[in-house]
């Protein structure tokens, strides 16, 4: 617990001084008479003042929420001394608002008192915060004295981001050799039915399709579709973002592959996640619950980060991707080192699908009376629909998502283009 505290003069003490000034300076000793009651008054005040003693604790219900819950923030607080006028304000970072209590509050407490003070609050947005900071102002009975304090117990808050619901998401073109829900395109024991075939020394004769072979006068077995699992990866851009007053191309990127991560790991697939960006970090694909927490804590640690130490990186190190792993990648498409990464994944055998999160909503309309502002975000629109279009020749599904619209509706896009794909 860290603690500062700062004593300060109150109105007596300066009305006494500017008093004493203006008799000096004006040579009037009434002046002098006149401010009298003034020093009189602030020397008792001196006196009698004791310094407060008075101690504050923070405690949050919990330490992890889910974007949009609420929690309680309990102030307990302790006076050793009596506190006539006491102000406290707890300082709120950005993202956590106050949805009922009062703060700043102005309150009385008496010697040894004990009183907690009880804020409920609201993760407006996913992150990592610290909570702790209270600020205490305090004034003796006459007003003279006013005493500032800051207390600091650091609280640390994990809000994770709140997911979306989906009826289907993106199956990836090849699977693993682990069980799961994706059904393979490889035949094999599975409960799928694929085709029947003519039997086969070692073949199971529960497999057997006796109603065809009756028919055609020999045995045959029934084929099925194995059910397995995949590897997936969230490709997560943080190169650049486009901002608004309350959110971000990264916002929504976040969200979108904590919704996405919850529900490939519902299906015993393994996920993992790559932050593309000044840094570059990487979480191997792993399944279960404690995939999903580490998924979540590698979210809240992305931030917009401008970093110019790699500023040449526009490919990923061998070894991060597992093979056959579905890359997901949600990106704002304004970065070329992205943009060249996904290329390159592509060019490397990846199953690459694009998910771009739209910065066009970020982006100030043009001044109509301004006709080069007006060419120069058409050239922009352009350019952005060539690379949408170069994307889509190499096979990469790329659909816009936007604020406002599902995001089942841009996944059911990269459904409907990869099945075209597959079947020209």
């Amino acid at each position: 617990m860290t603690r500062r505290a700062t004593p300060k003069l109150g109105a007596y003490a300066g009305l006494t001084a500017l008093g004493l000034l203006a008799a000096l300076a004006l040579g009037r000793p009434e002046l002098v008479a006149v401010t009298a009651p003034f020093a009189v008054v602030l020397v008792a005040g001196l006196a009698l003042a004791d310094e407060p003693r008075l101690d504050a604790r923070l405690r949050l219900d919990r330490e992890r929420a889910i974007e949009g819950d609420e929690l309680v923030l309990s102030v307990d607080l302790t006076a050793g001394t009596p506190a006539a006028h006491l102000e406290l304000l707890v300082a709120l970072p950005d993202g956590i608002v106050l949805v009922d209590g009062a703060n700043p509050i102005a309150i009385r407490l008496a010697r040894d008192e004990r009183r907690t003070l009880d804020l409920t609050l609201r993760a407006a947005r996913w992150g990592g915060f610290t909570i702790g900071r209270v600020h205490l102002r305090t004034r003796d009975v006459l007003r003279l004295l006013v005493h500032e304090t800051t207390i600091e117990t650091p609280l640390p808050l994990r809000v994770y981001p709140r997911e979306e619901a989906l009826r289907r998401i993106v199956a990836p073109v090849e699977t693993q050799l682990s069980a799961g829900n994706e059904v393979a395109r490889r035949k094999g024991d599975g409960i799928e039915f694929a085709d029947i075939r003519e039997f086969q020394p070692g073949d199971r004769i529960r497999r057997v399709n006796w109603r065809v072979s009756a028919r055609r006068g020999g045995l045959w077995v029934n084929d099925a579709h194995p059910e397995r699992n995949t590897d997936v990866v969230l490709f997560l851009d943080t190169f650049v973002e486009a901002r608004g007053d309350d959110a971000s191309t990264i916002d929504f990127a976040v969200r979108a592959a904590a919704t996405l991560a919850g529900q490939y790991l519902e299906r015993r697939d393994r996920v993992g996640i790559v932050g593309f960006g000044g840094i570059l970090r990487w979480l191997l694909p792993g399944t279960g619950v404690v995939q999903l927490y580490r998924i979540a804590e590698t979210l809240i640690d992305t931030e917009i980060i401008i970093n110019y130490a790699w500023k040449d990186i526009d490919v990923m190190p061998a070894r991060t991707l597992p093979p056959q792993a579905l890359v997901l990648a949600l990106t704002p498409l304004l970065d070329e080192r992205a943009v060249g990464a996904l290329l390159d994944l592509r060019a490397r055998g990846f199953d690459v699908a694009v998910v771009e999160v739209s910065p066009e909503p970020f982006v100030p309309a043009p001044d109509p009376a301004d006709d080069a502002e007006v060419l120069a975000q058409r050239i922009w629109r352009l350019r952005r629909d060539a690379l949408r279009d170069r994307y889509r020749s190499l096979g990469i599904a790329v659909v816009e998502w936007r604020e406002g619209t599902p995001l089942q509706s841009s996944l059911e896009e990269v459904r409907e283009f990869r099945r075209r794909i597959r079947h020209t």
